[in-house]
Parts: C-alpha cells; structure tokens; sequence
C-alpha cells in the first residue's frame, strides 16, 4: 500500500495532461496495475511488484536526468511530467497478465513436497511490450513523439526488437536511451533477482 500511495502522490504532483485522472482511474480501479508483480521470477516477482518497480525507473531516471554532464554535454532537459510520464507508466504493458498458479516443490529440509505458487504470465492482449504501454496511454492521453519513443524502446537491446531501429530511436530521442538506462538500473542494480 505504501508503494501504490508513493506512486500515486508523484503521478498527481508531477502529470497534470488531459486524461491523465482517467487514466489513474484505469490502474487504480480497472486493471491489476497495483497488485501485479513485475516479472514472473526474476525482478520483483511479488505482489506490487509492478509499482514498486515503477517508483525505481522514475527514481533511477530523475537521478540520472539531474546530472551535470547529461544536461550540458548531451542536451537532454526533460520536463518533470515528461520524466514521470514515461518512467512511471513505461510498463503498464505488463498489468491484468500474470495470474497465481501451483506447482509441487520439494522442501530441502524435510524431503517433503510442498504446494507453492508462483506467477505465470498470461497476455491477453499480445501487442508488444513497449508498443502496448504506449497503445494504453494513448487511450487516455496524448504523449509527445519524445515520450512515445522512449517508452516504445525502454527494453534497449534487451528487447526483440531490431538493433537498427533501437539505435536509430536512441539516436533520435536520448530520452528513449535514459529511460532504458533507468528500467536497467533499476531492475538489475535496485531490485536483482530473489534470493541475491
């Protein structure tokens, strides 16, 4: 819950754009956005998870934004609603597909086996990654091309995408290259895997 108010409290501070009510309306009432994890097994795969990681990419990509040498050497001054915009909603992709399900483990200790759940993800809408999140958005408010293209491509190339158009779109909007510098901090520096 403390995630879900911290992330509300900067999306209502920070995105003041048409829609943008509409919009919280959606993930706080009409999809999972809040419960759902952000992976099935690897960054978060925890109830919340999502948000919580959403609050990390926002985080590592204001840090990242405020630097000397980003705003004088590469030129990249983005507004605080932009920053919010596209850190907090670059995967709301990922909301209403993973569901619990149970399979049998082995307990270590006592050789027993033991019903265990775990997520499984579901996309009910295959649309792409972050293609999808702008297609959602986009429902409920207009994004600026900058915007558009930094959530589309804040997999870098991690993604499936073609190594061409993911340079070409960093190339042209380094806002899409922070963005995907922030998604990556945050999932491997902040938050790694179960167990690490």
């Amino acid at each position: 819950m403390k995630d879900k108010n911290e992330f509300i409290r900067i999306y209502n501070e920070k995105i003041r754009r048409d829609g943008a009510d509409k919009l919280l309306d959606y993930l706080s009432s009409k999809c999972d956005f809040f419960t759902s994890p952000a992976s099935t097994q690897y960054h978060l795969s925890c109830e919340g998870g999502l948000c919580e990681h959403s609050i990390n990419v926002y985080e590592c990509l204001t840090d990242y934004l405020s630097r000397g040498r980003v705003k004088e050497t590469y030129g990249l001054n983005v507004s605080e609603e932009t920053a919010a915009i596209v850190s907090l909603l670059h995967d709301v992709c990922k909301a209403d597909c993973y569901s619990v399900s149970f399979r049998n483990k082995k307990d270590d200790a006592t050789g027993q086996w033991l019903k265990v759940p775990y997520y499984e993800f579901r996309d009910r809408m295959p649309y792409g990654h972050g293609e999808k999140s702008v297609y959602i958005i986009s429902g409920f408010m207009r994004l600026t091309r900058e915007e558009a293209f930094a959530i589309r491509y804040h997999m870098g190339f991690s993604g499936t995408e073609d190594p061409r158009n993911v340079g070409a779109a960093f190339e042209m909007y380094p806002l899409a290259f922070a963005l995907s510098v922030a998604d990556m901090e945050a999932t491997y520096c902040v938050e790694g895997r179960p167990g690490t």
